[in-house]
């Protein structure tokens, strides 16, 4: 998932929970605070996936670079 449909999701899950909120609708509150939580596990996911493949990354880096020097 991108990071633009990442933030959209978390707006649309802000703006369900202010309408909820505003109406008395719990409902659409406790949805827009779920959609919240679940875009930013989606980002914590993402991120760390990342971080996964700059570590590998730069193992495999290192280990050409390794080659390359005998």
């Amino acid at each position: 998932m991108s990071d633009m449909e990442n933030k959209k999701d978390e707006f649309v899950g802000k703006a369900k929970e202010a309408y909820g909120e505003a109406t008395g609708d719990d409902k659409a509150a406790n949805e827009g605070k779920a959609d919240q939580v679940i875009s930013d596990a989606k980002e914590k996911a993402s991120d760390a996936a990342d971080a996964i493949k700059d570590k590998a990354n730069e193992v495999i880096g290192s280990f050409k670079k390794d080659k390359n020097e005998n």
